[in-house]
């Protein structure tokens, strides 16, 4: 089992350090697992795609797929109450967990949830009178603003373009962050991000060769090569070792990154990187 870098009292120190370096001009990030990621940005706290359960485990124990944990949960959901908006990219558990957002949403009783309009029967269904006036359903192309953070909703292709697959282009203050959901490339996707200028690109990595793919997402060498298409100022790979069926090492990330010179960061879950725009 791989253990986080910094893991519930230990990570939650990492973030209150971090406080004393708020300012427009910085914006921290630290990776959740999968393709969860906890944002700040000048006092403002953002979670993409969180899943911090062991839903899956326990759902899949008894079949012919377990979802065998690799890296430990990184923090408690119910100690994240500074978070003001969540996103939720997919109907997916590993992107909408009810096990994650209800504790969420009790310790942040203000914080909205950003989904694709597509999905709001589904999330009314599984969280219940939980999801009164939380959720902020957006079509592709539809925006919305919450404190600083502006979300425009791009489409995805989980296998195939759908409306309830979607990715976010987030903006903070000076800052682009594009996180992806899950999504294989398609026709006019690098065009439609380019003009967004990213500066910070969350990309799966767990893909398969085309001739086998049934992961539905993205491999180290595509996400190396979209990040370079779209002019990403750095990329970061994700959804890989969470669960040991459905993981790919990041070895063919880094290399292509390398060879395309694009930068390129792999963090460990835990671990916070920060941008500064001056630089």
């Amino acid at each position: 089992m791989i253990t986080p870098l910094h893991q519930d009292a230990g990570f939650l120190a990492d973030v209150a350090a971090a406080r004393g370096e708020f300012s427009p001009t910085r914006l921290f990030i630290w990776w959740l697992g999968q393709s969860g990621f906890l944002v700040a940005y000048d006092g403002h706290f953002l979670l993409l795609d969180p899943y911090l359960s062991d839903a899956l485990t326990r759902k899949y124990a008894a079949t012919t797929q377990p979802h065998i944990r690799m890296t430990e949960r990184v923090v408690d959901p119910a100690m994240l109450g500074s978070v003001s908006v969540i996103t939720s990219s997919h109907r997916h558990t590993d992107h909408f967990d009810a096990e994650t957002l209800l504790p969420l949403f009790a310790a942040a009783p203000a914080a909205k949830l950003v989904l694709p309009a597509a999905n709001v029967a589904f999330a009314e269904e599984r969280l219940g009178a939980a999801a009164h006036h939380r959720l902020l359903p957006l079509a592709e192309g539809g925006r919305a603003t919450v404190g600083p953070f502006t979300f425009e909703s791009l489409p995805a292709a989980h296998e195939a373009l759908a409306p309830e697959f979607c990715g976010f282009v987030v903006s903070a203050g000076p800052f682009r962050i594009y996180h992806s959901g899950d999504t294989i490339l398609f026709p006019g996707m690098a065009a439609r991000l380019r003009p967004f200028a990213v500066d910070l690109a969350l990309l799966p990595i767990n893909g398969r060769a085309p001739a086998r793919r049934v992961a539905g997402n993205l491999d180290g060498a595509e996400a190396a090569e979209l990040a370079h298409a779209i002019g990403a100022r750095c990329v970061v790979p994700c959804h890989y070792e969470m669960f040991t069926f459905n993981t790919a090492p990041p070895a063919l990330f880094s290399l292509t990154c390398a060879q395309l010179g694009q930068p390129c960061v792999i963090l460990r879950a835990g671990e916070r990187l920060s941008l500064d725009a001056s630089r």
